[in-house]
């Protein structure tokens, strides 16, 4: 069992935002480094087509050379955003993270991904729980202890 790897969970929330103030970034840069290290639990895209992408493009950040930056440096976060930074001239568009931000905050997962996430965490599905992010935050929560 020495030298096994246990496979981990990304807990820190789509909706955290670094000192750039951009939400999911952190998470992004997590999952991907986790995914590198081998460590990532196989449910969960190191880069998948939701948020990751939505990050990747409201930034504009090339997908392929941030994967590659990560994967190639394993930087600590505030390493992460200083190249963020550094690939969009030193500053980032206040409008476009804004825009970003909202459009993160303001997503909804549809009707039967909302109901068995609740279900699965033993959540009354009475309406009250429709953003994305907090939806999976109960899920990653619940995939977290599962699998300890």
């Amino acid at each position: 069992m020495f030298g096994r790897k246990k496979k981990m969970i990304p807990t820190i929330s789509s909706g955290v935002a670094g000192p750039l103030g951009v939400l999911h970034l952190p998470r992004f840069w997590s999952k991907v480094l986790m995914d590198a290290k081998g460590v990532l639990h196989g449910d969960y895209p190191a880069c998948g087509a939701g948020f990751d992408q939505m990050v990747l493009d409201g930034l504009g950040l090339d997908k392929d050379a941030t994967l590659a930056y990560i994967r190639d440096n394993s930087p600590t976060y505030p390493q992460f955003e200083t190249w963020v930074l550094e690939q969009k001239g030193g500053s980032l568009d206040a409008d476009a993270v804004a825009e970003l931000n909202t459009a993160i905050t303001g997503y909804n997962h549809d009707d039967e991904t909302r109901t068995s996430i609740l279900g699965a965490s033993g959540v009354e599905d009475d309406g009250s729980i429709l953003d994305a992010v907090n939806l999976n935050n109960l899920d990653d929560w619940y995939e977290l202890h599962a699998n300890l």
